[in-house]
């Protein structure tokens, strides 16, 4: 879509706190909202999962892995707190899955069951 300054790309995504600021930095105009409630933060804190995971998946290199896997971990804090858990809690959840089903240790690739 084009305006009178040129070129608007919409995207309807949850962005980090200062990327609004960054950009406006840059000179370019930008449209945010807040989102309404919980719920709705919520399935975009979601959504951006599934973002960063494509992006970690497509990482090229160790350093562009480790930033992805702080993307991820900062989107599963704020899932977190949205969610009213606390990380002691996940991480308890955690380890009993761990000791009822085992971690990903052993590097396991499950090929066939009959």
């Amino acid at each position: 879509m084009w305006n009178a300054r040129g070129m608007v790309k919409t995207y309807n995504k949850l962005v980090r706190d200062r990327i609004p600021e960054i950009i406006e930095g840059e000179g370019r105009a930008v449209k945010t909202r807040i989102a309404k409630d919980d719920a709705e933060y919520a399935a975009y804190l979601q959504k951006k999962v599934l973002e960063e995971a494509e992006e970690m998946v497509s990482a090229a290199d160790a350093d562009n892995l480790r930033e992805e896997i702080a993307d991820l971990e900062e989107i599963l804090d704020a899932l977190i707190r949205v969610s009213g858990s606390s990380r002691e809690e996940v991480l308890a959840i955690r380890a009993e899955k761990n000791k009822k089903r085992g971690a990903f240790e052993k590097r396991i690739i499950l090929e066939e069951v009959e």
